[in-house]
């Protein structure tokens, strides 16, 4: 371990280290790390998301549209697949948004049978502003790291995020 203060996870190594000693315990402290992190991470942006009547999940809907650039429009297949979700699990996230006047469906007119899922003015204005709010929640968080820290951190999980992506299941 490094010279640094110890945190919950270190306490978790050091009972695995008194009971089972003959264990290697370094992908635990490193992903047991990041699923805290991602938790607390996951928490702290719910909470800025909130007073824009989003979830974290209506806001990775809305953000997906946003980020397709104008007009803002993708089908609900591009929307599930993307977000690696169900086609019901996006039907209730459209349904709760589209109540909400964040977004609206309307026939493709490419495809008779097709929906296309358009953000309206009012879901710009939300998604504009709650990725301004996540993003500050986010960066006061890498505060406490140097900027070449943070640098070097998101390399070697852009790097053991591909190595999990290609490994066997």
């Amino acid at each position: 371990m490094s010279a640094q203060r110890k945190d919950a996870v270190d306490a978790i190594i050091d009972q695995w280290a008194a009971v089972r000693p003959d264990l290697d315990t370094k992908a635990m402290e490193v992903f047991g790390r990041i699923y805290r992190l991602s938790r607390a991470m996951g928490d702290r942006v719910e909470k800025v998301y909130a007073p824009y009547g989003i979830s974290r999940g209506e806001f990775d809907v809305l953000a997906t549209l946003r980020r397709a650039g104008e007009p803002y429009t993708l089908s609900p297949r591009q929307l599930s697949s993307t977000l690696m979700l169900t086609t019901g699990g996006m039907t209730g996230r459209l349904d709760k948004l589209e109540r909400a006047a964040l977004l609206r469906r309307s026939p493709d007119p490419h495809d008779r049978r097709g929906l296309q899922v358009t953000l309206t003015e009012k879901g710009l204005t939300v998604i504009d502003a709650a990725v301004e709010a996540g993003l500050t929640a986010q960066t006061e968080a890498l505060a406490t790291l140097t900027p070449a820290q943070s640098t070097q951190l998101a390399d070697l999980l852009r790097e053991l995020l591909e190595g999990t992506q290609n490994s066997p299941e």
